[in-house]
């Protein structure tokens, strides 16, 4: 996307931090005229970092650098994830960074208690810096995604995503957010945050919008400062990284936002002003905020990964912007630099990248980056400029004199998790997020005394109101009774209804015996994370709750929607069938900060008003995804900025509920993407015990006859790992969907597995309907040689199931993979596609 928006409103973020000798519209200028892909450092902003160098500090840098051993060295520079390395590995191989990814945790099991992060937090502790050995025994720091609350860890505040928190436009609430997180984090004994998230997104298609605080970088760069004070406390202060706070990270840098149509990780083509002024917007406050670790980015500009980006890494980061701590990695993100592997990458190294993360590719790293050094394709300037920087950082986060975790001020004080100051923090924070798009007669705000209806498969699900980054990576799997500390938002309207004395009842359906007063429907995405949230369009295609809502319009009860979402989406028919309609975002787990601006007091008075206003352009097409203000032509259906008082007197009227003929309704063609189902339709276990719906990144089926877990291909958890130790179905399942078009246009089932092991006696491909039916085809003999071949390709056409008594006029299962023990495989797509290859009934 090649848009010149909203670069002079940002020249005051820029020279308020450091003036530069050449004005600000002569660097338009030479920018705007230079070639793309071209970095010219001396066009970005000019600031020196406000944290001076401590004597004594630089001091025991360079003791510690003399007596380092070139292994120790090495260690310092590569981070492990705690699935694939232990405590022994840190001290062997003197490892300087520890994460725990989204699904890993402490046992394996993503909902452990508190105390047991902790537990393993001392055990980490004591290996890296156990000296027996003669090492000198370095501590190591344990980074953890706590991006809204510490997310990670059952009881935990979970606060609104950042989506939420930019439309209540409170850079002060950011500060207090960052406080309370860095608190709970503190509590497992943890040093580090990978947060905040500064991406400016222009593309909504992203699955990452939700991290995202605003499509216009003013909101971004008011909020990355205070984030990151929050989290850090303030640089230079007396609280600056002690006294209850800890490490503040700000990613991606630079461009995760603007990749074209919105692909997670994909190919950014914005000019460089649009570069620095809109994706690099929040890096300099964030920078004169005191942030010391910068993630790299998964995107390229122009072809050139931001892993192995050394103009943008060294030159503007670091040259220009003052930054005086350490590049971190993303997950295996420098294996996706031209001419390097998960476990070798020099060029990154080279590039400017201090830290490798890499997950469960760190042994074989670590043994190639020792050899580099030692070759001399990577100097020992440059490991030594690397260890510096991380020495530094651990010096200044006082990691040498913290001592042990589990002996810290905040350790171990599980009663600050969702303690009831962090909860009305969070509640707060849900109240102002909440943006009131239609309230037609003014019915909001509603009586606490009126007979309430709750209605919407949403309305009492925590989970699904907290959104993907909650306890797993994806957010899927969670149940109310993992946030104990929780509140579901029927169960914050239930407290203030009951409260004011008035009746409240649930039905997901909207179904009822006595006639209420008002009926609130709350529905919205299913939660997801990174690439698995990618999209085609806004459109918001479940129907389920627009027939409930159409339903209760019918039976003339005035209706309000509650719509989570981690994106502005296409929802006219709801809209139209609403009263009133509220986007809610990912609100967390404080559900009576929507009850708050919903009811009235038990004495009828407004409570609060809703002062959430939109910072994502709501679109007026499910195409428009590149829908940004400043933009040409400008046509959105509510404009950034926008957002209703309750004492606003306006009324939307019938808004044109037509469809984009480019816009399919119905998924009846992808069925798996990156390992994960897409939406509906579910992945799900069978053996003689029954059904198992697969919901987290382990699952076994109810005879323990087969297990899936993620694993990694690509990217992080891209495909699923199958394995069979008896009779058992691997099978996608949803609604019944047609597929007698698609097959008479001669397309085929197509889907992309990687054979590990094979001495299975039966394995056959199946699609299943509704009648029973069930077209089956044995292909136990064609995946024999197709073992240790790496991945393959199946293409199979869509008729030969028919040929085998199938019937795809009502397809529930479009893939169900059978076999009894002794078949390993992964599956990283399944979709129906064209017939380019010449298919037949066979692989």
């Amino acid at each position: 996307m090649q848009k010149k928006l909203l670069v002079l409103p940002l020249v005051a973020v820029f020279i308020s931090c450091n003036p530069t000798t050449v004005s600000k519209s002569s660097q338009h200028d030479q920018i705007d005229n230079n070639a793309a892909g071209v970095i010219h450092p001396e066009l970005w902003p000019k600031q020196s970092s406000p944290i001076a160098r401590d004597p004594a500090q630089e001091a025991k840098i360079a003791e510690l650098l003399a007596k380092m051993t070139l292994e120790e060295k090495v260690g310092q520079v590569i981070q492990g994830d705690i699935a694939s390395v232990t405590p022994e590995d840190v001290k062997k191989y003197h490892l300087g960074s520890i994460l725990n990814g989204g699904n890993s945790a402490p046992n394996g099991d993503n909902r452990s208690p508190a105390k047991d992060w902790l537990q393993l937090a001392d055990e980490f502790w004591l290996a890296s810096t156990d000296t027996s050995d003669g090492n000198l025994g370095i501590p190591a720091l344990w980074g953890i995604d706590a991006v809204h609350g510490n997310n990670n860890v059952s009881g935990a505040t979970i606060f609104p995503h950042n989506i939420g928190l930019g439309a209540a436009n409170s850079p002060e609430l950011m500060e207090k957010i960052g406080e309370v997180t860095a608190k709970e984090v503190l509590v497992t004994g943890i040093d580090w945050t990978f947060a905040p998230t500064i991406a400016v997104v222009q593309n909504d298609r992203w699955g990452r919008t939700f991290e995202s605080y605003s499509e216009k970088p003013e909101i971004v760069a008011s909020y990355a400062g205070k984030v990151v004070e929050g989290i850090q406390g303030a640089v230079n202060s007396a609280d600056f990284l002690t006294n209850g706070h800890l490490l503040a990270n700000v990613k991606h840098y630079v461009g995760d936002g603007g990749t074209t149509d919105g692909v997670d990780q994909g190919e950014t083509l914005a000019s460089e002003a649009q570069l620095r002024d809109i994706h690099a917007a929040g890096y300099p406050p964030a920078i004169q905020s005191g942030a010391l670790v910068v993630m790299a980015s998964f995107n390229s500009w122009y072809g050139e990964k931001m892993h192995g980006h050394k103009p943008l890494l060294t030159d503007v980061l670091v040259g220009r912007m003052g930054f005086d701590g350490f590049v971190v990695g993303d997950w295996n993100g420098h294996g996706q630099v031209k001419g390097c592997s998960n476990t070798s990458c020099a060029k990154a190294f080279n590039a400017g990248l201090d830290m490798f993360m890499a997950p469960d590719s760190w042994k074989g790293l670590y043994e190639n980056t020792l050899a580099q050094v030692k070759s001399g394709e990577i100097s020992m300037a440059r490991l030594d400029q690397a260890v510096s920087r991380i020495l530094r950082v651990k010096m200044r986060a006082g990691l040498f004199e913290a001592g042990l975790p589990s002996s810290r001020p905040y350790a171990g004080k599980f009663e600050l998790l969702g303690s009831a100051q962090h909860r009305e923090v969070a509640r707060e924070a849900v109240r102002k997020s909440l943006v009131l798009l239609k309230n037609n007669k003014n019915l909001l705000p509603l009586s606490a005394k009126s007979k309430v209806l709750v209605a919407g498969d949403a309305a009492d699900n925590i989970g699904q109101q907290s959104g993907g980054w909650t306890l797993t990576w994806q957010g899927t799997g969670n149940k109310n009774s993992d946030f104990p500390n929780g509140q579901s938002i029927y169960q914050g309207i239930s407290a203030a209804v009951n409260a004011a004395g008035g009746q409240v009842s649930l039905n997901a359906t909207g179904e009822y015996e006595e006639k209420p007063d008002v009926a609130i429907v709350i529905f919205g995405e299913q939660p997801y994370a990174e690439f698995q949230g990618d999209v085609t369009d806004l459109d918001f295609k479940p129907e389920q709750s627009l027939q409930v809502l159409r339903d209760l319009q019918a039976a003339g009860i005035p209706t309000v929607s509650v719509f989570l979402s981690g994106r502005p989406m296409w929802v006219n028919p709801e809209l139209n069938a609403s009263n009133a309609f509220v986007a809610a975002w990912l609100p967390g787990s404080e559900g009576s900060g929507v009850a708050d601006v919903l009811f009235r007091d038990k004495d009828e008075n407004i409570q609060y008003d809703f002062v959430g206003r939109l910072s994502f352009s709501w679109p007026n097409n499910p195409l428009d995804v590149e829908l940004n203000h400043g933009s040409a032509p400008y046509q959105p259906l509510f404009a950034y900025g926008y957002g209703l008082s309750v004492e606003d007197k306006k009324d939307i009227q019938l808004i044109d509920e037509t469809l984009d003929p480019a816009i399919v309704k119905e998924n009846n063609s992808r069925f798996m993407f990156a390992g994960d189902p897409v939406q509906p339709w579910r992945l799900v276990l069978n053996d003689a015990g029954g059904n198992t719906q697969v919901s987290s990144n382990v699952q076994v089926s109810s005879m323990s006859k087969l297990q899936v877990k993620a694993a990694d291909y690509q990217a992080q958890e891209d495909i699923i790992e199958a394995t069979w130790s008896g009779d058992a179905n691997l099978s996608i399942q949803g609604n019944p969907v047609n597929l007698v078009a698609l097959m008479e246009a001669g397309k085929v089932l197509q889907f992309d597995y990687n054979l590990l092991q094979h001495s299975a006696s039966n394995v056959s491909l199946a699609m299943g309907c509704e009648q029973g039916c069930n077209g089956t085809i044995n292909v136990t003999q064609a995946l024999k040689n197709k073992v240790g071949k790496g991945w393959q390709q199946a293409n199979i056409k869509l008729s030969c199931f028919v040929e085998s008594a199938g019937n795809l006029q009502a397809v529930t299962s479009p893939f169900t993979l059978h076999s009894d023990a002794g078949l390993s495989i992964q599956l990283s797509a399944i979709k129906i596609v064209d017939n380019d290859m010449g298919a037949v009934c066979s692989f």
